[in-house]
């Protein structure tokens, strides 16, 4: 018998979220969702992301963080599921990196993607 897992994240703001998703290529719903999984039991997410398969992936709010909602047994991404929330939360930090030095007054004067997969910025700011 299957069931949904939920994992935890340090996933907190849902707009960094949705680029990290969208910068990796993945379709994803907004709202409040209901995400399939095993013999028709859903349960309700902030994202929902459909798989060919019938069976949904999906990110709830908890209270305090988003975290990913699955029936893992019916998997089917390219990646792992360590390896596809590993992305995301690389993105996710990209993005809520730019988000908030952006709201400092900072900019981005220079990002490089290095081998390794990390990413490098460098921001400045004026200041009078």
């Amino acid at each position: 018998m299957s069931h949904f897992s939920q994992i935890k994240t340090q996933l907190r703001n849902l707009p960094s979220l949705q680029a990290a998703l969208t910068d990796l290529g993945v379709s994803w719903k907004a709202g409040s969702e209901p995400i399939r999984g095993y013999r028709g039991k859903t349960q309700t997410a902030e994202i929902a992301i459909e798989q060919a398969n019938g069976y949904d992936i999906g990110f709830r709010w908890n209270g305090s963080e988003y975290e990913l909602v699955a029936d893992l047994q019916f998997w089917q991404q390219e990646l792992t599921v360590d390896r596809f929330l590993g992305r995301v939360t690389q993105r996710y930090a990209y993005h809520t990196v730019l988000h908030e030095t952006t709201q400092k007054g900072f900019q981005v004067t220079e990002q490089q993607q290095n081998k390794d997969g990390s990413i490098r910025l460098v921001l400045q700011r004026w200041s009078a």
